[in-house]
């Protein structure tokens, strides 16, 4: 009976130990999934706050925008790099958090989309040697051109040095040329041959907002300096010539057509640039950027401004 009963008081031990490290189991799988609920809603509320807060700065840019537009006595308007809006925000405190912004206009970049012009369904011939100016100004090859009009052209006939359907198919995962004008800067990540650190550095040159009315229209007076030596290959063989009107824009902005053409060293040769720049921006791209705790977010906006002084939005992207 003694054996017996040491035998049941081991049996109760034993049962008594491994129910209290169920227990203690369940305890600490509980308070872990608590704490990984808590930092889970934790994050998506420093992300929800970081949110507004580059949302915050996207109405900080448009409010810069409607400060910058200035008019000329006649009555016009210029865009220049010297106005508030072309000035970046500083990180400003906020509630615990930070907002940042930065504006960048479109119309200092040329659109990619005049390279093959859809009604006459054929290449731009001016288009595509500015962009290969511009190309060989930025240290990129020009074996980028027939890419391009093979990604715009609405045919399937593959360019000499060019990319089709045929090409785009065989990739993993497959995908169809766009056949037609871009819609967003994006479509050029799609491109044969396209890596990020080529993209990033088209996108800074390269838009597909439908800026100026001619051939091709940049702001000469925020346009960068190898975008200016591109225009013309009278300026592309005299650098001398476009530090000159980039000096001359820094003192005092072009704010009509004939200041630019009355810069030193303009010639009668390239009098007809008048035809290919201007001098006041429509489409502009806010990035505002959102820190809080741990949580970034960034937005980008690009608006077009109108003549009454507000802004349509065109594009919203969130990342």
């Amino acid at each position: 009976m003694t054996r017996l009963r040491k035998y049941d008081r081991g049996i109760a031990l034993l049962s008594t130990l491994l129910a209290i490290s169920l227990m203690t189991l369940l305890v600490v799988e509980f308070s872990t999934s608590a704490a990984l609920g808590y930092r889970a809603a934790a994050n998506q509320a420093d992300e929800l706050r970081a949110y507004y807060l580059a949302r915050s700065g996207i109405q900080i840019g448009l409010a810069m925008l409607a400060q910058s537009m200035v008019r000329t006595g006649s009555g016009s308007q210029y865009t220049s790099l010297d106005q508030p809006w072309a000035q970046p925000l500083v990180r400003l405190p906020v509630e615990g958090g930070t907002v940042s912004m930065s504006i960048v206009d479109e119309d200092r970049k040329l659109n990619i989309n005049k390279l093959f012009d859809q009604q006459r369904l054929q290449p731009d011939p001016q288009i595509a040697e500015i962009l290969t100016r511009l190309l060989s100004n930025i240290g990129l090859s020009p074996e980028i051109v027939p890419i391009l009009i093979d990604w715009l052209d609405p045919d399937g006939i593959e360019s000499d040095g060019g990319a089709e359907a045929d090409y785009y198919l065989r990739l993993i995962p497959p995908y169809e040329p766009r056949n037609g004008p871009m819609p967003t800067i994006g479509d050029l990540r799609m491109l044969k041959g396209m890596d990020d650190a080529t993209f990033l550095r088209l996108s800074r040159y390269l838009t597909t907002m439908p800026i100026g009315s001619g051939p091709c229209c940049v702001n000469a007076n925020t346009a960068a300096p190898e975008m200016l030596a591109a225009l013309l290959p009278e300026f592309e063989s005299d650098p001398d010539l476009v530090k000159q009107i980039v000096d001359v824009r820094s003192i005092r902005p072009f704010t009509q057509i004939t200041d630019l053409l009355n810069v030193p060293g303009i010639s009668a040769e390239t009098q007809h640039l008048n035809r290919m720049v201007a001098v006041n921006s429509d489409y502009f791209l806010i990035t505002g950027q959102g820190d809080f705790a741990r949580a970034r977010k960034r937005i980008y906006a690009t608006f077009r401004r109108v003549p009454n002084g507000t802004e349509q939005l065109i594009d919203w992207r969130e990342d």
